[in-house]
């Protein structure tokens, strides 16, 4: 039974019902990551990326006085920073980062520190903290765009994601200093793994998130973000695509493109055929009514640190236009 729509509470509404009833009494409005469970995805008001997520909440706010984000915590953050007038929650505040965890920001001061000179390019997967001792950020889909807006010849650290930077810096000539962090999610997949599954289904397209080791990359037809993976799936020819990141997007896959296949990447190191997050999967429909109902629990930011993580968002957002 899925009881996200048969199961009843007492005046006889499911929980997506309920979830509905209390979006509207509470004026908020639901934000989703590609990554989420996909009844989640199909109840929020919007779903995306982080560059998406982040130009949404800067842009569709109004009119609203809650916003929920349905991700992981740095994203509420993010979300808080663009919109301090809203009251900002997230379903589960145990929805954590492994790749934002790999990246304290005490450390990292003392890296840029190190470095003096640099411009300090952040990946906006770090804490508010991080984010203040940023320059500018950059998602995986707008990263390579903001790297060639500084000269050729500019110093430039590269934080916290080892792998995209080490991406960005093959593709753009550049030889930023990379922090030496991590998505453990897409640290997961290996080459041999999807060269074997490669084997299985010739014509398939290995579509590849840029948080993957540099040998999964280098099989990939199509290297970008989650949405431009998904936009790619849309506009090809192939019937059938190896999809190697979160498998969360390939709800949103298999919903646009129902006629088409597509088949998640394994991890390396299981037998298990999709590499999920586990932060992401803490957000659930429970979580999600229980957060509006209780309008709790709200994401809090010291108004300094937010306006100083705030200028590294902006500018990305107006480097994006």
């Amino acid at each position: 039974m899925d009881c996200s729509t048969q199961c009843k509470d007492a005046s006889g509404e499911s929980l997506k019902e309920q979830i509905l009833r209390l979006k509207k009494d509470k004026q908020a409005i639901i934000l989703a990551h590609y990554y989420v469970d996909g009844d989640i995805q199909d109840i929020a008001d919007f779903v995306g990326d982080s560059l998406a997520l982040a130009q949404k909440a800067a842009a569709a706010s109004e009119g609203a006085r809650i916003v929920v984000m349905c991700g992981v915590n740095f994203m509420g953050e993010t979300v808080k920073a663009l919109c301090p007038d809203k009251k900002v929650l997230v379903p589960d505040t145990a929805a954590g980062c492994s790749l934002a965890d790999s990246c304290p920001a005490d450390d990292f001061a003392r890296f840029i520190a190190e470095h003096p000179g640099h411009t300090v390019i952040s990946y906006v997967n770090t804490t508010a903290e991080v984010k203040a001792l940023s320059d500018v950020l950059v998602t995986s889909g707008n990263a390579r765009r903001i790297v060639e807006s500084f000269p050729a010849d500019a110093k430039i650290i590269f934080g916290p994601d080892r792998n995209l930077g080490a991406y960005l810096n093959a593709v753009t000539g550049r030889e930023m200093v990379l922090w030496d962090g991590a998505c453990h999610v897409h640290e997961r997949f290996s080459a041999e793994s999807i060269a074997r599954l490669k084997a299985g289904h010739p014509d398939a397209p290995v579509l590849v998130h840029p948080e993957c080791k540099r040998p999964v990359v280098l099989l990939a037809d199509k290297v970008g973000s989650t949405a431009a993976l998904l936009d790619y799936a849309l506009a090809s020819d192939a019937k059938e695509f190896i999809v190697a990141t979160e498998s969360g997007i390939l709800h949103q896959m298999r919903k646009a493109a129902p006629n088409k296949t597509f088949i998640p990447a394994p991890p390396a190191d299981s037998t298990c055929a999709c590499n999920d997050c586990a932060y992401m999967k803490l957000n659930t429909l429970a979580k999600l009514r229980d957060c509006l109902a209780d309008e709790a629990p709200e994401v809090s930011l010291d108004p300094e640190l937010a306006q100083k993580a705030l200028r590294p968002i902006n500018r990305m957002l107006e480097l994006s236009r």
